[in-house]
């Protein structure tokens, strides 16, 4: 068996970033030539690795700003938001105006006026 490290997700094999075993005649003969994976050497490994961790970390971030952005519109309209349903284009970093769209449940979306202001 060879290892091999996914660059897209396969069906039936796995996901993004991950190392699998698969035969070397699958690996050279179909997923390397479709550009579906890599053959996993220790660099490669460590690339996969540091990818992921990155990833991880950004979506750590997005999870926080989401909740921030939850917890202010429970407390100005007593709305209870899931924030995994809040989807921002970018992250907030200064005062001001924002639109922030939020999912809400039958897949319709609504964009919400946020307003950041300094607390003072």
């Amino acid at each position: 068996m060879a290892q091999a490290i996914l660059l897209a997700d396969v069906e039936s094999l796995g996901t993004r970033g991950e190392a699998v075993d698969v035969s070397p005649g699958y690996l050279r003969n179909y997923l390397v030539p479709r550009k579906l994976a890599q053959p996993a050497t220790k660099g490669a490994l460590e690339e996969a690795q540091r990818r992921l961790e990155q990833q991880q970390k950004a979506e750590r971030e997005a999870a926080e700003r989401a909740e921030e952005i939850a917890d202010a519109i429970r407390e100005a309209r007593n709305l209870k938001i899931d924030r995994r349903k809040i989807r921002l284009e970018q992250p907030i970093h200064e005062t001001g105006t924002y639109m922030v769209d939020i999912e809400l449940p039958g897949g319709a979306t609504a964009s919400v006026k946020t307003i950041v202001a300094d607390e003072n």
